[in-house]
Formats: C-alpha cells, sequence, structure tokens
C-alpha cells in the first residue's frame, strides 16, 4: 500500500491579493476565497490552498512566513488510509481526524493524509520526431499562450538532518530513494512506479529547514514554455529558466511566488519502476542543470531578459 501523490498544499501570504493574481496567472483555478484564505485547483483536483499569515487554524509553521504550512498526502482508499493510521499511531504527533491523520515530521512541518479527491484524465501532449520515430505526422507541435497546471508534482525541503528524515519518511511513509546527492540530498518518490520524485529533501551547510519550492506538472515541454512566458508578460520574476534538469531529466521553468520560496512548471520527467537504481550523484551546477537560462524569456519578445528584439518579421529580415 502506498501513497499516491500530493492532494494539497497550505501555503501563506502576507498579501493575499498577490497571492490570488499570481496563482490565476500560473494556471490554477480559483474554487473558494475569503478574507483570510484562498482555494485553488489544478486540472486533476490537487488543492493549493492559501491563508494569510494570521490565520489561527493553520498548523505552526517550520520557517518564517510566508511559506508552506502542511503538506497533504493521498491515498486511494479507506484501506489504504487505515493502513498508514496503523503505522504512523505510535508517533507523539499523531492526532486521528474524520478521514484524514496528522503528524509531524523531523522538521516540525505538519504532514496529512487523506483519501484523494483527484480525478483521473485524458490529456493529449506533444510527441516528438526524433530520428527512429517519426510519431508527429502531418501536424505542428503544440504552442500554449498560457500553462494549466494538471497537479502538484513535487515538493523540496530544507532539512537540518538529511538521514534522519528521509529515514522518517522511507520507514513510515513508504518512499523509495530514486537518486542521492550523498550526504547532502535525496530525490524520493512516493510509489515504487511512478516519476522520478515527489519530494526532494535537501541539507543546507546551515542546517536551516523550510520550503526551496512546489512543482506543478504541465502536459510537454511546450506548455513549459507557454506557461513560463505567460508568467513573465504577466510581470512575475523568473528564478531560472527555462531549463533541463540532468538528474530527472525534466524540462523547468522557476518563478517567485508570493507564498514563499519559489514555483516551478515542469515536464518530461524520468519514469522509474522498481529494476531502477538508485544513483549516487555529486551535486554541481552541471548536474543541477544541463542548460539554463537566467532571469527567464521576456514574455513580448520572446528573447531572454534585456535581449534586444528582433526588428523584423523574420530573424532574415535584419540587414547584413
Amino acid at each position: 500500500m502506498h501513497l499516491q501523490g500530493i492532494e494539497k498544499v497550505t501555503l501563506t501570504a502576507l498579501d493575499l491579493e498577490s497571492a490570488r493574481k499570481f496563482y490565476i496567472d500560473w494556471g490554477l483555478t480559483l474554487k473558494d476565497a475569503s478574507s483570510n484564505a484562498l482555494l485553488f485547483e489544478s486540472l486533476n483536483g490537487a488543492q493549493v490552498s492559501v491563508h494569510a499569515s494570521t490565520d489561527s487554524q493553520l498548523p505552526n509553521g517550520f520557517e518564517k512566513d510566508p511559506t508552506l504550512r502542511e503538506v497533504t498526502w493521498c491515498v486511494k482508499d479507506q484501506a489504504t488510509l487505515d493502513h498508514f493510521t496503523s503505522k504512523l499511531s505510535s508517533l507523539p504527533s499523531f492526532e486521528q481526524h474524520p478521514g484524514l491523520i496528522k503528524f509531524k515530521d523531523p522538521s516540525g512541518l505538519s504532514v496529512s493524509i487523506a483519501v484523494s479527491r483527484k480525478k483521473e484524465l485524458t490529456l493529449k501532449a506533444a510527441v516528438t520526431n526524433s530520428w527512429d520515430q517519426r510519431q508527429r505526422i502531418n501536424q505542428p507541435s503544440p504552442i500554449y499562450d498560457k500553462a494549466t497546471p494538471i497537479e502538484v508534482g513535487h515538493i523540496v525541503l530544507f532539512v537540518a538532518n538529511l538521514s534522519e528524515s528521509s529515514a522518517f519518511y522511507q520507514k513510515f511513509l513508504g518512499f523509495t530513494l530514486s537518486d542521492s546527492y550523498p550526504n547532502r540530498g535525496h530525490f524520493l518518490r512516493c510509489t515504487p512506479n511512478g516519476g522520478h520524485h515527489d519530494l526532494f529533501l535537501l541539507e543546507l551547510p546551515d542546517k536551516r529547514v523550510g520550503l526551496n519550492h512546489i512543482a506543478f506538472t504541465v502536459r510537454d515541454l511546450h506548455e513549459v514554455f507557454g506557461g513560463g512566458l505567460h508568467m513573465s508578460r504577466c510581470g512575475w520574476k523568473t528564478e531560472l529558466g527555462p531549463g533541463k534538469h540532468p538528474v530527472s531529466s525534466a524540462i523547468f521553468w522557476y518563478f517567485h511566488a508570493p507564498t514563499g520560496a519559489l514555483v516551478e512548471y515542469y515536464a518530461d520527467e524520468d519514469e522509474l519502476t522498481p529494476e531502477w537504481i538508485a544513483r549516487e550523484i555529486t551535486p554541481g551546477p552541471t548536474m543541477f542543470a544541463e542548460w539554463a537560462i537566467k532571469g527567464g524569456i521576456d514574455g513580448h519578445t520572446r528573447r531572454q531578459i534585456e535581449a534586444q528584439a528582433p526588428s523584423g518579421q523574420f530573424m532574415t529580415d535584419t540587414p547584413k
């Protein structure tokens, strides 16, 4: 019995109106709003709950606001929830609520597990014409005006003790190690068969805990580009991207969010099975990004930020 992924992330914002605009521009659907909270959904029903940092109903934070306050992982049915209830009930922080269990991880982050509400989706995505497989016939590849994220794909957390935190998620929640930066970071997936990672734990030299980023899955690399260009046109700041991760093979684009840390569009990550052998990888700039654009691409000129825009309709219009 395994977790199925991320059901919900609960975040804080110092400015709810800025958060509202950001996540609508990001491509999520606003499902509910009040004076101190906003609820967004992705295409498959994964939720992003954004609260004013003064909301007294929130779990305690593990770093200064704005940040992540809780992660809700999902299971397919009540029997699987009962399995985790039995497995986790010995934890000092364990709480049982109707349809939900809660506890703290070693960093003090509130974690919960619930039966999933997410929907099964059938979506068309781009196919690639490689040298040996010509799959796209008599049709151009897609161009997206903006992104509509499918789900919350993974989270990345800073932890004070990598070995302790990684052991907790593997022992109690059934995560599998996909790859590692020895003594620095563990890429973990919540099912033996699945995407490269649902959770990445990273230990910094200063041992601080907190949120690094939340990643949203989109259809294909073209939607990463379309979504990033749209966010750029809306005035949101790129941290890094577009680019490509060599560890997971994913195409990415990171933006600064009003809810703290970063958010990421990504697509085309590696799919792993139990036969996969976890690698030990020496970290470094070239291992984080095979290639990447610092500062992003301007959504109007479609060129790197501050690069000179083309003067004609085609590059060949430029006089020699």
